[in-house]
């Protein structure tokens, strides 16, 4: 099964610079999208031959997040929960089209050790960018407080027979230099550089996550996925790594390969992220 993310930068756009040449090339049996900045119909549309659950941001324009099955690859597709806070508890608009929990169930190879169906639960997450000295670095931490709880009970689930679960998306956070060109001038000076962010991610680690691409690469500097649209960042390859694949320990063994598909030129680009894909044997 290949997995698939990558923040879109509004799927409209992409549409238009070529995100569909790229999907029939890859071709993901799940394909997770944030700051889709679209509705459920419009984002649907723009993706052919997958069911799609999408979940908008109320703010219009901003956020958005959606994970989307390529018709024949998954089995079924079962319950949808949208938003990371308790169930009592109404998120603020900020927070909302950031994190959608979608379940699949899998049908594994006949005659491998995948063999039989399979629970696995996928979750689009979008975490907030932030603002040193601003409100918005409030509501980035605000919101990772609420993504560790939810981490801890997805993963105390799993543990307990539950369904496996891959959470990939656009974190907005590095864990270390090894994860964006320029470490010293940004390190505890720029949003996503700050230990108090770095810290969140690390705890989920130490507790058993897995950072899928790290695991696989463990001493490979980047795959950078993010790089800004100022100057000749994307020539240079003064990227920053954002996007993760974050799995329980279980799922995270069936990873095989992983590769980030960065575009050949800056001028055919369709996104300022590139897609961080991952192949998963079942």
């Amino acid at each position: 099964m290949r997995i698939a993310t990558v923040n879109v930068n509004g799927i409209r756009a992409a549409a238009r610079k070529g995100i569909s040449t790229w999907l029939e090339a890859s071709a993901p049996d799940v394909l997770v999208l944030q700051e889709v900045r679209a509705d459920e119909k419009t984002a649907s549309d723009l993706l052919p031959g997958y069911r799609s659950e999408v979940w908008p941001c109320r703010i219009k324009g901003r956020a958005g997040v959606a994970v989307a099955v390529r018709e024949g690859s998954v089995v079924a597709v079962g319950e949808v929960r949208r938003g990371v806070a308790l169930p009592d508890t109404v998120e603020p608009d900020v927070d909302s089209g950031r994190w959608l929990e979608v379940d699949l169930a899998v049908e594994g190879t006949p005659g491998s050790d995948g063999a039989g169906r399979h629970t696995l639960t996928v979750v689009s997450a979008y975490l907030h960018s932030g603002q040193l000295g601003t409100e918005k670095m409030d509501q980035k931490y605000a919101h990772l407080e609420l993504v560790d709880a939810r981490m801890a009970e997805l993963l105390e689930s799993s543990e307990s027979g539950g369904p496996q679960v891959i959470m990939a998306g656009d974190l907005n956070v590095v864990r270390s230099e090894r994860d964006i060109k320029n470490w010293k001038p940004n390190h505890n000076k720029t949003a996503g550089v700050m230990d108090e962010e770095i810290a969140h991610l690390e705890g989920w680690f130490a507790s058993g996550w897995i950072d899928v691409a790290r695991w696989l690469a463990p001493g490979e500097q980047g795959p950078y996925t993010w790089w800004s649209q100022r100057g000749r960042a994307f020539d240079n390859n003064a990227g920053w790594r954002l996007d993760y694949q974050v799995a329980t320990p279980r799922l995270a063994k069936r990873a095989s390969t992983f590769t980030v598909d960065r575009a050949d030129s800056h001028d055919t680009r369709w996104s300022d992220h590139a897609p961080l894909v991952v192949d998963y044997a079942f």
